[in-house]
C-alpha cells in the first residue's frame, strides 16, 4: 500500500468511441483542456465532497465491510486510518461504523473497532456477524467481528472481537488468533455465514488463487475443509458467499471475489460465479466469472441481507456497496486538500438473480430504492430527438439521469457528462456498436497511464433500443445499462465548474425518450 504523497492529477489522450464525435487533430487539443483542468482544481475552486454517496467524514477509508441488520438499522463498518495525513495508508486501518435506516443517509458512529491496541497493530477487512445463538458464548446477540490482522511477523491470521453493546465497540478476544497462518503469504479477508442447515458457521477466506471454506461450532476454532480455485484474474479478495432466489423460484448460491482482471483485459472490480454449494464445496455452473460491474472502480465491494423496516429477510434480493477507488492510484485525488479527505463509497444497489434466454443466470443492479426519498428536484425533459449533438439547458455536478434512447440505424449514441463550456472536457457514457461505455479521457482521471480511461461491456445494438440510468456525483459515474445486468462505476474529478450536460450519436438519429434528471438532498 502506497504511502500518502501530493496530490497529482493526470489526463490521458482521449481513447475509444467518444473519439469519433471530435475532428480530426482536436483530441490533443481536448487532453491539453483537461490538463488545463487539472490546474484549476489544484486551486480547489468548490468542493469534490460527494453529495449524495457515502463519504469518510475525514482522512482514509477503503474496504467496506459486510453491513448487519441490528436493532432496526444496518450498521455499516468500513476501514478507516485516522492517521493517513500523517502516516500513509502505511499507518494501518480501524474498523469505523455508520448507521442508516434506509442506506442513503448515514450517521457517523466513530471508530467500533480499535487499532494498535494488541501487539497485532491495525485490523483488516473480515466480516461481522450476530450471534444469536450465543455460540461463542459472549451472550445472545453479541456481534462478532472476525477480521485480519498481520503483526510483527507479517504473517496474515484471523483474530476475533467481540460487542455486547448492539455492534458499537468491540474487545479483543486475546491476541492470539483463531485462524492461525499455515505458512502462506495471502490468507486473509475472512467471510462468514451461518449455515442454519447443518448447525454451524462457514468462512471464506482469500489465499491467493483461492477461496479457502473453513468450518465452525462456535467462531473460535477452524476447521479447513476445501476450496475453489481460480487463476487468471489476479489474486482473489474480499470474498463473498450467499444464496438469493430467483423471479422463476430457482435457488443459487453465489460466490464472489474481488479481482484484478486488467492483465487479462477483464474488469477490475467484483467477479462472481453462480452455482451450488453443499457446505463444504462450491461447484460452479460454469468455470469463468461474470463480473458484478465493468467499469474500473468498484473494489473490495461485499452484498448484504435486505431487510424491511420490520426486519424481515427479502429471499430474491441482496444489497451491495463498494469501494469507488483502485489500488493503482489511490492517493490521487483532489478531496484529500480540497476537503480533507479521501474514501468515497459506490451508491448502495439492490442486487437480483435474473435468468438469460439460454437459461444462464446473472446478477442485475439498481441503485438502492431509498433514493426515492431525498429527492430535491425533478427536471423532465421528454422526448429529444439529436442527429449529432445537442447541448441541454441544464448545468449540474450531481443528479441522476434516466432516458431510452430508441433508433432506427446509428453506430453509436450516449451523453457528454460534466462538460465544460467550451465543450473541450467531458466524460461521456452510451453505447458504440456491440458495447457500452464510460469513457473518462476527456477529464481530469486518477489514472496516469492513459491505458484504463474506457470501461466497456457487451451490448446488442440489433434491438434499436437502450434503457440508461446514470447517477453523476462530484467524483464519480454509474451508469445502468438496461435492467442492471451491465453497471460502470468510474472514478473521475471534474473540475467544478465543469457542469454542463449534452446528448450525442454517431452515424444516425435517435430519440432520448422520458428523459428526466433527478437531483437529491441526503
Amino acid at each position: 500500500m502506497p504511502g500518502i504523497s501530493r496530490r497529482s492529477l493526470f489526463i490521458a489522450s482521449a481513447v475509444g468511441a467518444a473519439g469519433a464525435l471530435l475532428p480530426a487533430g482536436s483530441r490533443s487539443a481536448s487532453a491539453a483542456s483537461a490538463r488545463a483542468a487539472s490546474t484549476t482544481a489544484a486551486a480547489c475552486t468548490g468542493s469534490y465532497r460527494a453529495e449524495y454517496h457515502f463519504t469518510v467524514p475525514d482522512q482514509w477509508m477503503n474496504d467496506p465491510q459486510r453491513p448487519v441488520w441490528i436493532d432496526g438499522e444496518y450498521h455499516y463498518y468500513y476501514l478507516y486510518n485516522p492517521d493517513y495525513s500523517t502516516g500513509g495508508t502505511a499507518a494501518g486501518t480501524a474498523w469505523r461504523l455508520a448507521t442508516s435506516t434506509d442506506l442513503v443517509s448515514f450517521t457517523d458512529r466513530g471508530i467500533a473497532v480499535p487499532k494498535d491496541t494488541t501487539p497485532n497493530g491495525d485490523v483488516w477487512s473480515g466480516s461481522a456477524v450476530v450471534d444469536t445463538g450465543n455460540t461463542a458464548g459472549f451472550g445472545a446477540g453479541a456481534v462478532i467481528v472476525l477480521a485480519t490482522m498481520a503483526p510483527g511477523d507479517g504473517a496474515q491470521a484471523q483474530y476475533l472481537y467481540y460487542s455486547t453493546d448492539g455492534g458499537r465497540t468491540f474487545t479483543n478476544h486475546g491476541t492470539a488468533p483463531v485462524l492461525p497462518n499455515p505458512g502462506v503469504r495471502d490468507f486473509r479477508d475472512p467471510k462468514v455465514i451461518r449455515d442454519e442447515e447443518r448447525g454451524r458457521w462457514v468462512m471464506a477466506l482469500a489465499e491467493n488463487d483461492k477461496v479457502g471454506f473453513y468450518h465452525s461450532a462456535d467462531l473460535k476454532s477452524w476447521t479447513y475443509v476445501g476450496g475453489f480455485i481460480k487463476g487468471g484474474i489476479g489474486v482473489l479478495e474480499c470474498p463473498d458467499l450467499f444464496r438469493i432466489r430467483a423471479a422463476d423460484g430457482t435457488w443459487k448460491w453465489v460466490l464472489g471475489v474481488s479481482a484484478n482482471g486488467k492483465g487479462s483485459g477483464l474488469p477490475s472490480t467484483y467477479a462472481y460465479w453462480t452455482g451450488s454449494f453443499d457446505g463444504t464445496t462450491f461447484t460452479p455452473d460454469l468455470s469463468d466469472p461474470q463480473w458484478l460491474d465493468h467499469g474500473w472502480d468498484w473494489y473490495a465491494a461485499v452484498t448484504f441481507e435486505k431487510r424491511d423496516a420490520g426486519g424481515t429477510l427479502d429471499p430474491a434480493a441482496r444489497y451491495a456497496i463498494g469501494w469507488l477507488n483502485h489500488w493503482d492510484y489511490a492517493n490521487t485525488t483532489p478531496t484529500i486538500e480540497c476537503d480533507g479527505f479521501n474514501g468515497t463509497d459506490s451508491i448502495v444497489r439492490e442486487v437480483t438473480l435474473k435468468r438469460a434466454t439460454d437459461g444462464t443466470y446473472h446478477l442485475a443492479s439498481q441503485p438502492v430504492a431509498g433514493l426515492d426519498a431525498h429527492v430535491a428536484r425533478t427536471v423532465d425533459l421528454g422526448d429529444l430527438e439529436v442527429s449529432g449533438s445537442r447541448l441541454l439547458d441544464y448545468t449540474g455536478t450531481a443528479y441522476e439521469l434516466t432516458t431510452e434512447i430508441t433508433w432506427d440505424q446509428l453506430t453509436g449514441a450516449g451523453l457528454q457528462l460534466r462538460r465544460s463550456s467550451d465543450g473541450g472536457r467531458h466524460i461521456d457514457a452510451g453505447i458504440y456498436g456491440d458495447y457500452a461505455f464510460v469513457n473518462r479521457g476527456y477529464t481530469v482521471s486518477p489514472d496516469s497511464t492513459g491505458r484504463w480511461q474506457e470501461s466497456r461491456s457487451p451490448f446488442d445494438g440489433s434491438a434499436g433500443t437502450v434503457r440508461l440510468r446514470i447517477l453523476v456525483d462530484r467524483t464519480s459515474i454509474e451508469m445502468f445499462v438496461d435492467d442492471g445486468r451491465y453497471v460502470h462505476s468510474t472514478e473521475v474529478f471534474p473540475d467544478p465548474a465543469d457542469t454542463g450536460l449534452a446528448l450525442f450519436t454517431i452515424d444516425g438519429t435517435a430519440v432520448f425518450r422520458n428523459t428526466v434528471i433527478r437531483e437529491f438532498a441526503v
